[in-house]
């Protein structure tokens, strides 16, 4: 995993405009001007600390196949969102796990988060497999402006603790 920079332009565009992996976002497919402006937000909200982005990579690669993000960060209850996405080709090859594995290893101990939560398609069964391979844990239904089809799943620190113990 790495950061996201303009030169991901092209491989940014493919995922943010494949409609197989849009099928669940409840978003339209990005021009390559609205991922370039993308990308630019990412890296301005990433330098004002509103979010961290990571472009994920196969080993010894430089292309972009994905992409895992922390955002929505909430200070009084120390828990953030995370978010992913991967292009189809790449998917059930255990590369969103082992991204997952690294960023809820972030977030919880450097830092320092209580919690985790995940919004999802009720749908999107393999995102609801990945969550709940992590020990997210299902809250139900939270009724999202454009997302009305979510699921809401949620990570506290000693449930992910515990996983170690």
């Amino acid at each position: 995993m790495r950061q996201v920079t303009l030169d991901d332009l092209q491989e940014l565009y493919l995922l943010k405009s494949d409609e197989r992996v849009l099928k669940y976002l409840n978003t339209k497919p990005k021009t390559i001007e609205e991922t370039r402006q993308f990308i630019i937000r990412l890296t301005e909200g990433i330098l004002n600390g509103e979010w961290i982005l990571w472009g994920i990579t196969l080993k010894n690669h430089s292309k972009v196949i994905g992409t895992i993000c922390l955002w929505n960060f909430s200070p009084e209850e120390k828990k953030e969102e995370i978010g992913y996405e991967l292009m189809p080709e790449y998917q059930g090859r255990g590369i969103m796990q082992e991204a997952m594995t690294g960023v809820l290893r972030y977030g919880f101990f450097t830092l320092g988060l209580e919690a985790i939560e995940a919004f999802t398609h009720r749908q999107n069964l393999k995102s609801i497999k990945l969550l709940e391979k992590n020990k997210f844990s299902l809250q139900g239904s939270k009724q999202l402006k454009d997302h009305p089809d979510n699921v809401w799943y949620l990570l506290k620190r000693e449930k992910y603790l515990g996983s170690f113990l």
